[in-house]
């Protein structure tokens, strides 16, 4: 072999060298959204950068859709120090030490092991480092012995401060016990533990250390414990759903013929991540029945749009045209945007007509802090047509409003094909899939979109056609009624 050719072979090997241990880099470093070639698409950019706040998060969503890999990447990332520039998401200024787990220890090797390290160099029991854990980062590697080839035990991963960081991966079938121990950073399980304790434990591990659990999951078994502990929600829990609509990276052909083939009462839990909730859910519609094309609203439909406020949560807005000949809503619009000023939701909700009523919850005379000035007048002052009062029932009883009656009219509606969802609302979808009931009663978590929906549709009666801008109602609002601690404000 010539010195030019060993040259030419040395040089091929340091560029895969580089390819191999750039992945974070070259698949991480920017987002989809603006122009990065596999960078994270924006649902998964803002399941990680809700990390900042909430130490639990999960993803419920279809088959396909990037589950893995947005855990794995962040589990790459927490363990090396490797972050991009666009993170918000929780950071370690030092090494860190995480369970990864799956529900067999061949499942383990196939899935999590894989994604991170990537499959074992011919012959040899070395990482490949095809995963997402840049390969020169990858230390020492400890294999078990459990009747499976190649089941990674512990690794070892350099991270950016020079030091070692731990990576343990485990098995739902070593049962709970072997998830006890030492404290750590964070957790990743994927898919449903066989064993609730399992779940408790991992919190457990992770809570001197203020550390994170990852939770992925397709609920092909219905709402179990687990996936109803994140759907339920509560402080610091937070999860993402996704479907293959969301996932551009799969073929529209295929995914159409896939779903096809699946039985009937999989197809939604397959390619939108519903869990089969039955009775659980409270729009048990499905969403092609709602579904339609978007088009250009004639001019006699008359148009309110509701807001919901935000005050610790999103806040967020929904438009709807009616058509009073057919009766027959139209939700043609809809948004939701965190940690914003009323300056900058009002000028989005302005834009999409500033002549529009806008009808608006109760919790809107809740005054700010530093001005005194109620929520509601702010909107007004940045130039939104908001009614004189909040949303109601009845003209005469303000204050808060019972959620059943108008939920139970949209239900009714979508059922007797009287409510249509302009088909590019993803975001309102997702929400009306995962809205559900807990004994009996409505999870009022993520339901921005949604309760913005209900305050439109409770005050259609004063729905306006463009240039027709009277209104029968009073002037003043009468704020004698209000509580902001009713038990019935969303």
């Amino acid at each position: 072999m010539t010195d030019a050719l060993q040259q030419a072979l040395d040089l091929v090997e340091e560029l895969d060298q580089i390819r191999r241990t750039t992945r974070i880099q070259s698949e991480y470093g920017g987002l989809a959204s603006e122009g990065s070639e596999g960078g994270p698409y924006d649902w998964q950019a803002e399941w990680h950068n809700y990390g900042a706040d909430n130490p639990e998060r999960a993803i419920i969503a279809g088959n396909r859709t990037g589950k893995t890999r947005s855990a794995a990447a962040e589990v790459a990332l927490h363990l090396t120090g490797l972050y991009p520039d666009w993170w918000k998401g929780r950071r370690f200024d030092e090494p860190t030490s995480w369970i990864v787990a799956g529900p067999t220890n061949e499942l383990t090797r196939d899935v999590c092991q894989y994604a991170l390290l990537g499959g074992m160099m011919e012959g040899t029991k070395v990482p490949d480092g095809e995963g997402w854990i840049p390969k020169h980062c990858i230390g020492n590697v400890d294999f078990r012995q459990c009747g499976v080839q190649n089941v990674v035990d512990t690794v070892k991963v350099k991270h950016v401060s020079g030091k070692w960081s731990d990576l343990a991966f485990k098995s739902y079938e070593q049962g709970n016990v072997k998830f006890q121990g030492v404290s750590r950073h964070g957790v990743w399980l994927d898919e449903e533990p066989t064993d609730h304790a399992i779940f408790t434990e991992c919190q457990t591990r992770t809570l001197d250390k203020n550390g994170l659990i990852l939770f992925t999951r397709t609920p092909l078994f219905g709402m179990s414990d687990i996936v109803r502990h994140f759907m339920d929600g509560g402080p610091g829990i937070y999860y993402a759903t996704a479907t293959w609509q969301d996932s551009p990276h799969l073929n529209e052909h295929e995914r159409d013929r896939l779903l096809m083939s699946y039985p009937e009462h999989e197809r939604a839990t397959r390619a939108k991540g519903v869990p089969l909730m039955g009775s659980g859910g409270v729009y048990n519609v499905p969403d092609e029945e709602i579904t339609c094309e978007p088009f250009e609203v004639p001019a006699y439909f008359r148009r309110i749009c509701g807001i919901d406020f935000g005050i610790d949560h999103p806040a967020a807005a929904a438009w709807i045209a009616y058509d009073a000949d057919s009766d027959v809503i139209y939700l043609t619009d809809a948004y939701r945007k965190s940690n914003e000023t009323a300056v900058y939701h009002a000028a989005a909700i302005r834009g999409r007509g500033d002549w529009i009523p806008v009808s608006w919850p109760h919790d809107g005379m809740i005054r700010d802090k530093g001005g005194g000035k109620a929520l509601k007048d702010q909107y007004e002052e940045h130039g939104l047509n908001m009614l004189p009062f909040s949303a109601r029932y009845d003209d005469e009883k303000g204050g808060g409003q019972a959620r059943e009656p108008i939920t139970m009219e949209i239900l009714e509606r979508m059922r007797t094909g009287r409510f249509k969802v302009f088909n590019h609302l993803t975001e309102w979808f997702e929400e009306k899939r995962m809205l559900h009931r807990k004994d009996g009663k409505i999870v009022a978590e993520r339901d921005d979109m949604e309760s913005a929906t209900r305050y439109a549709v409770m005050m259609l009666r004063y729905a306006q056609s463009e240039g027709d801008m009277y209104y029968d109602m009073p002037d003043r609002v009468d704020t004698s009624d209000y509580d902001p601690l009713d038990e019935f404000s969303r």
